[in-house]
């Protein structure tokens, strides 16, 4: 699925890869992060955290009539408030969004994969 926009220039036609790729980058750049997570890789009870160019893959972005959700999987670091982790996150994703594709969020899901003690 794509989202369709009509600009006085044109039409533009942005992918959900597209959107899960800025997304996941906005992510791993929030404080407590530690990487993302495929949402089907649990293996053993350890999430495997993704590579910069497979973030698309922790994140899945949904569709219902004019509404975009984004349901995130992350790794978050040993000792940080994950309340706090979650929140920031949502704003710093709907606000990355916003900015650089004009796209309104209603939700953004934060799916807590796993927790690291330090950075691998």
């Amino acid at each position: 699925m794509s989202i369709e926009l009509n600009t006085n220039d044109g039409q533009v036609t942005i992918t959900n890869e597209v959107i899960s790729t800025i997304a996941g980058g906005a992510a791993v750049e929030c404080y407590g992060i530690v990487g993302m997570a495929s949402k089907s890789q649990i293996r053993d009870g350890i999430a495997e955290m993704l590579k910069k160019e497979n973030y698309s893959k922790g994140v899945v972005v949904r569709q219902e009539d004019n509404h975009l959700h984004i349901d995130m999987y992350i790794i978050v670091s040993y000792g940080t408030k994950i309340s706090e982790v979650a929140h920031n996150m949502q704003s710093q994703v709907k606000y990355t969004l916003n900015q650089s594709l004009g796209l309104e969020i209603d939700s953004v899901n934060i799916y807590i994969q796993g927790v690291r003690v330090g950075k691998d």
